[in-house]
C-alpha cells in the first residue's frame, strides 16, 4: 500500500511539474532560434566579389586570402581596414566580424584566379599572402546548422503528445484516440473498490434488486438452470444525494467482475461523431471483459428524449449518441454477460426507447431515507467522529426529516467543524443542532445592521408564524423561533414536519394559514405591509396552485389534474386547459388564499395578548424554544414535540 501511495504521489508530482518543464523547453527553443538567427548573423562574413576585393588589395586593406576546396575564397582584412569599413555610414560592412575572415566569394577556376591575383598584388602597397586549404565541413557546424530544425520537430512532437494526454480520448491516448471511451476500470486491488453493501446504510429494497444482479454474475449457473435471464440494464432513479452512485460503487466492490464507470457527459464532445464512437468503444471494451458491469452516471446528459428541441437546434450530435447507445444495449445476447447500470434524478425526461424492456428492464427507486434509515446513515458517518458518549443517534434522525444521505454526511462534518471551532474534545448534541441550523438556514449574521423598528416588525412577524402553527392542530409542530438573521432570512420559524405519505386538504389549509400568519401579524399590529413576506407568499402561491390544478382540491375547477408526470410539457407553448379554465384556476387560488388568510387573522385576533408576550420574549432573547411557547399558549392539541430539531425555515 505504501508503495502504491509513493507511485501515486510520484505521478501527481510529475503532472504538477509538466507545465514548468514545458515552459523551460519553450524558453530553450526560443533561445536557440534567436541565437541561430541573430547571434550567428553578427559573425557571418559578408558576401563579396573579386572586383571589390581587387580594389581593397590595391588600397592595402587585405592581409591574406585563403582558397578553400578550390571554389571559395576567404578574405582576411587588416584590423585598420575592418575599423574603417565598420565606421562608414550606411555601409554593408557595419557588422564585419573582427576575428577570422571578413569577406568571402566564389571563384570559377583556381588558375584564372591566380592570374588575376598576381596582377592585383603588383598594385598593392603591402604584401598579400595566398594560401590553399582543402577540408570537409566540421561536424559541429553541421549540428549547429541543423539543431534549430531538429529541435523544432522534437518540440512539435512533445506538444502533440501533451495535447493527446489532455485532449479527448482514453487515458494515455492522443489526438487520434479522441473517439475512445474514457471509462474508468476498477480492478480487484483498487482502493476505491473497497466500498461494499455494508457501507451503504438504508436503501434495503434497492440493495435487494442490485444484489440479485451481483449474485447472477457470481452464480450464473443456478439462474440458467431454471431458464431465467438476468436483466440487461437497471436504472437507479432518485433525488440528488440519495446514494445512487454510492450504490454503484458498492456493486463494484461486491462483484468479482470488471467494473467500467463513465459519466454521461464524457460522451459529449465538440467533434461530430465522437459521442457515438465512444459508445461503441465502451461496449467493445465491455464485451472483451465479459462478464462485466458498465455504470453510466447522470445518463440524462445523453438520454434526453429525442425531438424535444426539434426546430430550435440543428445539432443532432446528442441524438446520434443516444441512437448508438440504444443500438448497443439492444444488441447484446443473453450470454454476453454485460450488464448496464445507470443513474439519474431526471427519469421523466429520458427517451421512452431507452426505458423499454430489453434495455433498462428495471427501474430501481432510490428515495429519501425514512427515520430508521437515517439512523443507519448516521451510524455510518459517525464512525470517524469523536462523539459525546451520551449522544442519542435516534434523536439525530428525528432532527433531519427530508434529509438525503449526502445532507446527513454534511451535517456530521459540519458538527465536527463547529466542535473544533469551539475547542471541544468531542462532538455533542449542541454541535449537531447548530450544524442543522447552519445547513438549512445559512450562517448567522448577528452583526447585520437592523433598526429597532425593523427588529420589532420581524419579531411580531415570526411570533405570528409561531402562534398560528401552535394553535392549528393540522399545522406542522413548532420547534424554535428566532429573529437572528441567517443567510438571506431576517428571522425564521423552525418546524418538525410529520413524516407522512399523503396530505389532506385540511392539513394543507392549516399549513398555508400558518405561513401567511407573519404577514397577517404585521398588518394587525402595525397597520402596514412589508417586503419581509416574499418567501411566504411564494410558497403559498405554489402550494395553492398545486391544490387546484394538480390535486383536484377545488369544487369549482373539479376533480381534474393538469399535472404531467412524463415531463413532456416542459417545452410546451400552450396550456393544457382553456382560458376560461385558467380564469377559474386563478379565481380559486385567490379564494383559497383568502380563506387561509382569514383563518390566520381570526386565530391571531383571538390570541393577540399572548402573541404580544411571545414577540416581546423574542426581542429579549432572540431565540424562543418549544417550552417557552407551551408556557404562553398552553399544551398543543395533539402530540407536542419534546426535542429541538430545525427543519424548515420561513423567511421573514
Amino acid at each position: 500500500m505504501a508503495k502504491k501511495r509513493q507511485t501515486k504521489n510520484k505521478k501527481n508530482m510529475n503532472s504538477y511539474l509538466r507545465p514548468n518543464m514545458m515552459w523551460l523547453w519553450t524558453a530553450v527553443f526560443i533561445a536557440i532560434i534567436g541565437f541561430s538567427l541573430f547571434g550567428e548573423a553578427a559573425k557571418e562574413p559578408v558576401e563579396s566579389d573579386w572586383s571589390s576585393v581587387e580594389q581593397m588589395i590595391a588600397e592595402g586593406k587585405v592581409e591574406r586570402i585563403e582558397i578553400v576546396n578550390r571554389d571559395e575564397a576567404l578574405v582576411f582584412l587588416t584590423p585598420e581596414a575592418v575599423k574603417e569599413l565598420k565606421s562608414e555610414e550606411n555601409s554593408r560592412y557595419a557588422y564585419l566580424p573582427e576575428q577570422g575572415y571578413q569577406l568571402k566569394f566564389q571563384i570559377g577556376s583556381v588558375d584564372t584566379f591566380r592570374s588575376d591575383f598576381d596582377k592585383a598584388v603588383v598594385l598593392s602597397p603591402k604584401a598579400v599572402k595566398l594560401t590553399y586549404n582543402n577540408h570537409s565541413q566540421d561536424w559541429v557546424d553541421i549540428v549547429l546548422g541543423w539543431l534549430p530544425w531538429i529541435f523544432l520537430v522534437v518540440f512539435w512532437i512533445f506538444i502533440m503528445r501533451g495535447f493527446g494526454r489532455s485532449g479527448g480520448g482514453a487515458a494515455g491516448g492522443g489526438i487520434m484516440n479522441v473517439g475512445k471511451a474514457r471509462a474508468q476500470e476498477f480492478d480487484q486491488d483498487d482502493p476505491n473498490r473497497k466500498v461494499t453493501f455494508k457501507d451503504v446504510a438504508g436503501l434495503e429494497e434497492a440493495k435487494v434488486e442490485i444484489m440479485e444482479i451481483v449474485d447472477f454474475l457470481k452464480n450464473a449457473g443456478k439462474y440458467r438452470e431454471l431458464g431465467a435471464k438476468i436483466p440487461k440494464g437497471a436504472l437507479l432513479v432518485g433525488p440528488p444525494g440519495t446514494g445512487k452512485t454510492l450504490l454503484a460503487k458498492a456493486v463494484a466492490g461486491e462483484a468479482n467482475v470488471p467494473f467500467l464507470s463513465i459519466s454521461g457527459s464524457d460522451f459529449v464532445e465538440m467533434f461530430v461523431g465522437v459521442g457515438a464512437s465512444r459508445v461503441r468503444d465502451l461496449f467493445e471494451q465491455a464485451k472483451q471483459k465479459a462478464p462485466c458491469i458498465v455504470f453510466i452516471d447522470e445518463i440524462d446528459a445523453i438520454g434526453r428524449a429525442r425531438g424535444r428541441n426539434a426546430g430550435f437546434s440543428g445539432n443532432d450530435e446528442r441524438e446520434n449518441t443516444l441512437n448508438q447507445l440504444l443500438t448497443e444495449m439492444d444488441g447484446f445476447q443473453t450470454n454476453a454477460g454485460v450488464i448496464v447500470l445507470a443513474a439519474t434524478n431526471r427519469a421523466d425526461i429520458l427517451d421512452k426507447a431507452l426505458m423499454r424492456a430489453g434495455r433498462f428492464d428495471r427501474q430501481i427507486e432510490v428515495g429519501l431515507p425514512e427515520i430508521h434509515e437515517r439512523k443507519q446513515i448516521f451510524d455510518v458517518h459517525l464512525r470517524k467522529l469523536k462523539l459525546d458518549p451520551d449522544l442519542d443517534r435516534e434523536f439525530l434522525a428525528k432532527q433531519t426529516p427530508g434529509f438525503s444521505g449526502a445532507d446527513i454526511a454534511n451535517v456530521c462534518n459540519e458538527a465536527a467543524l463547529i466542535a473544533a471551532r469551539h475547542n471541544k474534545k468531542f462532538v455533542g448534541k449542541e454541535d449537531f443542532l447548530a450544524a442543522v441550523d447552519r445547513i438549512i438556514g445559512g450562517l448567522e449574521k448577528k452583526n447585520k445592521v437592523i433598526s429597532p423598528s425593523e427588529k420589532r416588525t420581524i419579531a411580531f412577524h415570526e411570533a405570528g408564524h409561531a402562534t398560528v402553527s401552535w394553535l392549528l392542530k393540522n399545522a406542522n409542530p413548532l420547534i424554535k423561533v428566532t429573529i437572528i438573521p441567517r443567510g438571506k432570512a431576517l428571522g425564521a420559524a423552525w418546524y418538525l414536519p410529520e413524516e407522512r405519505q399523503i396530505t389532506t386538504k385540511e392539513q394543507w389549509m392549516d399549513e398555508i394559514a400558518s405561513t401567511l400568519a407573519g404577514r397577517v401579524s404585521e398588518q394587525i399590529f402595525f397597520g402596514h405591509l412589508s417586503t419581509g413576506a416574499l418567501n411566504d407568499l411564494e410558497r403559498v402561491t405554489k402550494q395553492v396552485y398545486a391544490m387546484v390544478a394538480y390535486y383536484g382540491m377545488s369544487e369549482a375547477v373539479g376533480t381534474i389534474s393538469y399535472y404531467d408526470s412524463t415531463g413532456q410539457s416542459d417545452m410546451a407553448f400552450t396550456k393544457p386547459y382553456s382560458e376560461r379554465t385558467a380564469q377559474q384556476i386563478d379565481d380559486e387560488v385567490r379564494r383559497i388564499i383568502g380563506e387561509a388568510y382569514a383563518m390566520a387573522e381570526q386565530t391571531i385576533l383571538a390570541n393577540k395578548e399572548r402573541l404580544t408576550e411571545l414577540a416581546e420574549l423574542l426581542l429579549e432573547r432572540e431565540v424562543v424554544f418549544t417550552e417557552d411557547v407551551e408556557r404562553i399558549f398552553g399544551k398543543r392539541e395533539g402530540t407536542t414535540p419534546t426535542v429541538e430539531p430545525d427543519t424548515t425555515a420561513t423567511n421573514a
